[in-house]
């Protein structure tokens, strides 16, 4: 039988819930049983069409996993007995738990802007700003926000939001032939939830160590200094630091304090206790703010994803009042046009956008995903991207302002004390807060600032991770507990591979994740065949329609024209120019990686690319038939069970 012959199957949606659908179809074939023997009188062809019908509708319900006797109802004066299996499908469908909505559109939009607005907001983007010709810099990086960033954002929300699926069961959905997408992005956020959330016990130490009168790092009286060790002198400092072995308390503390560095890779060394204590603290936190689905996760974003806002505005005007402030800012946004004619300011604005936008990671089709059908997700996007970008710039204010100061007080040039990623936010900033009055309850905002901006991009992905196995198999993870447990299994795995880079040889480890396994690379290689599948093998024309559907008007049309020429072209363009100008990894422009440790990275990088390569093969592989007319044209269309939304007729344009 036809979808077209269902027509009433397709529209399932049009239902609160599956299982009000499900019990509104048990009445209305009830009725009709119940109705068979007075309406067979009146008309002898009655029987024939009513045994059709009938059949249609019990096809209907055991397609559904609903195959039973209806009971109730009436037969020649009998009234049919219950069936046993009604009473356990009953029982089945009770246990099985429905797989939530979000409760309003705050909370969707919360949880995505705490996904996507992270700690690359703040210690990224604003150094590439500086780094890559100030102001100039924005000319590219709005290129590959509205090239990439925004279509690809849109793609993968509206997706989640069709097909109510995770991030690898959605593309099962669209095209079983690139199902390989979504394991692919999967592997990227298993990868990310073992490395990432070190940064949040790293954070979680320097927060609570600031809890006290005089910051640890603000001298050399520590048993952790070393002889060379010189206290951050202001300009008029008659102080000789003249040594080419001096260190500052700030660096000291950091790498001898906190990370208690080894010498290389190759020399792990023993376990940071305090460290690890921080990240078991930051998975309980995680844990709970997801455990029980978009219902916790709904209600944590309330504070999670605002109260980061509040810190950065206060940050803000502490840093614009400081003396020298102004210096930082115009290093932060004087152009020099001249730095558009070097391809790597380009590949550091499509890179920016790919990280600070949290694409092909699965976790905005997860986050879409509990999103009623009609939202309208494209007015969400749009806002979201501009919220996402112009935090980012203000950031840059806060930051700049803050090393502008720095760079006055101490008599040095900008670029001496401007770092980004982890360099910024535990050895430069701390080093600038150490000169402000009040210091500790500076170091204190700024470290609250950071757990909450990881936090929130952390358990998203978690939730990522977990929406994609529950959705792969319902059956198993969609009881009661089931969710919470595979959550804890997947927080204990992860913590305890994380250990690994808190070690005294575990920064070498992080940096190797960081720099292979989440790289821009692994993105852009997703992102070309997440533009391919959808605009060319299910089609552009059609999601536009099915987009069409839900949000009831047809988005701007240059998205669709991206999605089809423009992103996979620029996408593919950044990926070959990454390949080309790669360069070994490196710690501090100092410790140069073995080989093998760059062949490690190297397989991190290839885990998630070769996912799809590796999922078409196998699929072609797998189903029986000619190459082009059975297993091409089967794999290539869309899967249309029972209930899914894409077994509707696609509307006409």
């Amino acid at each position: 039988m036809t979808c077209t012959d269902k027509a009433h199957i397709c529209s399932w949606h049009l239902f609160s819930s599956r299982k009000h659908y499900k019990e509104q179809v048990r009445v209305w074939h009830a009725g009709v049983c119940a109705s068979l023997p007075s309406l067979a009188l009146h008309s002898p062809n009655f029987g024939l069409i009513a045994q059709l019908v009938l059949s249609t509708t019990k096809e209907t319900l055991s397609e559904g996993g609903m195959d039973y006797s209806v009971p109730g109802a009436v037969s020649n004066g009998e009234t049919v007995p219950v069936q046993p299996s009604v009473e356990k499908e009953k029982e089945e469908e009770d246990e099985t738990l429905e797989r939530g909505q979000w409760n309003n559109k705050l909370e969707y939009v919360l949880s995505v802007a705490g996904e996507i607005i992270g700690l690359g907001n703040v210690w990224r983007f604003p150094y590439l700003c500086y780094k890559n010709g100030g102001g100039a810099f924005f000319i590219p990086y709005l290129i590959f926000l509205f090239t990439c960033g925004i279509p690809v954002f849109f793609l993968e929300t509206a997706l989640g939001q069709y097909t109510s699926q995770g991030g690898v069961t959605a593309w099962r959905r669209i095209c079983p032939l690139f199902e390989g997408i979504g394991y692919a992005s999967q592997v990227i956020v298993v990868l990310l939830n073992f490395y990432y959330i070190v940064v949040l016990a790293w954070a979680l130490f320097y927060l609570f160590s600031s809890f006290t009168i005089d910051l640890p790092w603000g001298s050399c009286d520590h048993e952790w200094n070393t002889v060379n060790c010189m206290e951050l002198q202001r300009a008029n400092s008659t102080l000789n630091v003249t040594s080419e072995n001096a260190t500052s308390p700030v660096i000291e503390f950091w790498e001898r304090r906190v990370l208690k560095i080894s010498d290389g890779i190759q020399h792990l060394g023993s376990l940071r206790w305090e460290l690890a204590l921080c990240l078991l603290l930051a998975w309980i936190i995680c844990y709970f703010c997801i455990w029980k689905g978009v219902k916790s996760t709904g209600k944590v974003v309330y504070f999670t994803a605002t109260f980061p806002y509040l810190m950065l505005v206060v940050l803000l005007i502490r840093g614009v009042s400081l003396p020298g402030a102004s210096q930082g800012i115009l290093f932060y946004l004087y152009p020099d046009l001249s730095r558009l004619g070097d391809p790597q300011v380009w590949m550091d604005a499509g890179t920016q956008i790919f990280f600070s936008y949290a694409i092909c990671l699965g976790c905005l089709t997860a986050l879409g995903s509990y999103n009623k059908y009609h939202n309208n997700c494209y007015r969400d996007c749009v806002a979201l991207c501009f919220l996402n970008s112009g935090t980012s710039f203000v950031a840059g204010f806060a930051i700049f302002s803050i090393l502008g100061f720095m760079a006055e007080e101490q008599g040095v040039p900008i670029a001496e004390v401007a770092e980004s990623g982890p360099g910024l936010a535990f050895i430069a900033y701390p080093r600038a807060v150490v000169m402000l009055p009040f210091s500790p309850l500076w170091a204190c905002f700024f470290f609250l600032m950071v757990v909450l901006l990881g936090l929130d991009s952390q358990f998203v992905c978690v939730e990522s991770l977990v929406t994609a196995l529950v959705d792969m198999y319902p059956t198993i993870f969609r009881k009661k507990n089931r969710r919470e447990t595979l959550i804890l299994m997947v927080s204990i795995l992860s913590y305890l591979v994380g250990l690994v880079m808190l070690t005294e040889g575990g920064m070498y480890v992080f940096q190797l994740f960081d720099y292979y396994a989440a790289s821009g690379m692994c993105l852009l290689f997703v992102a070309i065949f997440e533009t391919l599948c959808i605009a060319w093998v299910y089609g552009a024309e059609r999601f536009y329609n099915n987009i069409e559907d839900m949000i009831g008007y047809r988005p701007w049309s240059i998205i669709k024209y991206c999605w089809l020429f423009i992103t996979p072209a620029v996408c593919l363009a950044t990926f070959l120019f990454s390949l080309i100008k790669y360069t070994p990894l490196t710690y501090n422009k100092k410790y140069v990686y073995p080989w093998w440790g760059d062949t490690l990275g190297w397989l991190l990088a290839l885990s998630s690319m070769v996912c799809i390569p590796l999922w078409i093969v196998y699929k072609l592989s797998t189903i029986k038939g000619s190459l082009r007319e059975v297993r091409l044209k089967y794999l290539l269309s869309p899967r249309a069970p029972h209930g899914n939304r894409i077994c509707c007729p696609v509307p006409s344009a």
